[in-house]
């Protein structure tokens, strides 16, 4: 995708071990203590939500200005989800995580580093904005594609990215488990032949979500991605009449999950400003931004603000449909489970 252009409140940092991007409001004198005055905080997020925290954190340095007279710099992080979940659990110190489901955050609860109780530290079930799976084609979508069983073709090729390492890859599978189970009967058997045909169609499985955007919009590959919704918005806002979404008859609420990495904060003296930050996503003006990042808000009448942009009526299963993230894991994508059984073959 496209760089984020700079402003008085933002710059791009090259990291060696995080590659964020560094957000401040007020004096940014360099300094890496918290005082007073001012205060740090790593975001430590998924692949595609860059351009949604660069602007929010402008958002919330301004009103935690006003509220506080401290000045913030917020450093993000971004990668695959999973892959950003163990590298907190191996040391990436973020006050708060920003993943795109929760099964990854409570990967790094596990490892003792966020108290129990986080999914109802905050509204939704800490999940301050949604999305949901959707299929990004080119322009007059030569090949006809419009649900999931047309991927499955011999003449279609498919870009998504690693469920074993993608929060995004891991929502599109059980949304196209879903779909053909209903096709099938509920005949699992059936349902994971028609899995193992799919993904003998992709090409390249990236890292991350936003590796995989690149791979099908910058470098051309492929005839259909199976994208983040904001993400599929996004390139079609960039590359304008070059692409066009295509909604499937059966997709998936995607819930992702937000929560302060306490161990961390405490350590960094940032327990009240890293509340705060997750808090003040669900302010109007948080919500309302969401929606102009294709993000879907969670207050529901904000959402509704965007019916125009959203298909508000798509068939949505749920990971309760699932069993919740940890029967669904369990299931499907740890070591041996259903997807490396797929893969292997």
């Amino acid at each position: 995708m496209k760089k984020i252009k700079e402003n008085v409140c933002l710059s791009v940092l090259s990291a060696c071990m995080i590659a964020g991007m560094l957000t401040g409001c007020g004096s940014a004198s360099g300094s890496t203590a918290n005082s007073d005055t001012s205060v740090e905080l790593l975001n430590v997020s998924y692949d595609p939500t860059r351009e949604f925290y660069a602007a929010y954190n402008e958002l919330f340095c301004d009103y935690w200005k006003e509220k506080t007279g401290q000045d913030v710099t917020v450093t993000q992080s971004h990668g695959g989800s999973g892959s950003q979940a163990r590298s907190v659990i191996e040391g990436n110190e973020a006050d708060v995580v920003t993943l795109a489901l929760a099964h990854d955050v409570t990967a790094i609860e596990e490892a003792g580093l966020i108290e129990s109780g986080w999914e109802d530290e905050f509204d939704k079930d800490s999940s301050p904005y949604t999305s949901t799976i959707v299929f990004l084609v080119h322009k007059g979508n030569e090949k006809n594609i419009q649900d999931w069983d047309d991927l499955i073709r011999d003449d279609v090729d498919v870009i998504t990215p690693n469920p074993k390492t993608s929060g995004a890859a891991c929502w599109s599978f059980l949304a196209a488990w879903a779909y053909q189970q209903e096709q099938d009967g509920q005949d699992s058997a059936a349902t994971q032949e028609f899995m193992k045909k799919l993904y003998q169609n992709v090409l390249v499985l990236d890292s991350g979500a936003r590796g995989s955007t690149n791979t099908f919009v910058e470098n051309g590959q492929g005839d259909v991605l199976i994208a983040w919704e904001n993400e599929a918005y996004l390139s079609m806002q960039e590359y304008p009449d070059q692409y066009e979404i295509i909604t499937p008859s059966i997709s998936i609420l995607a819930q992702p999950s937000v929560a302060v990495v306490d161990e961390n904060a405490k350590s960094h003296g940032t327990p009240e400003a890293a509340s705060a930050y997750l808090k003040y996503l669900y302010s109007e003006d948080a919500q309302r931004l969401a929606g102009k990042n294709y993000y879907r808000p969670s207050n529901e009448d904000i959402l509704r603000e965007f019916s125009d942009q959203f298909n508000l009526d798509m068939n949505l299963v749920t990971i309760e449909d699932f069993g919740g993230w940890n029967e669904a894991y369990k299931t499907f994508f740890e070591d041996g489970a259903i997807f490396d059984q797929i893969y292997d073959e």
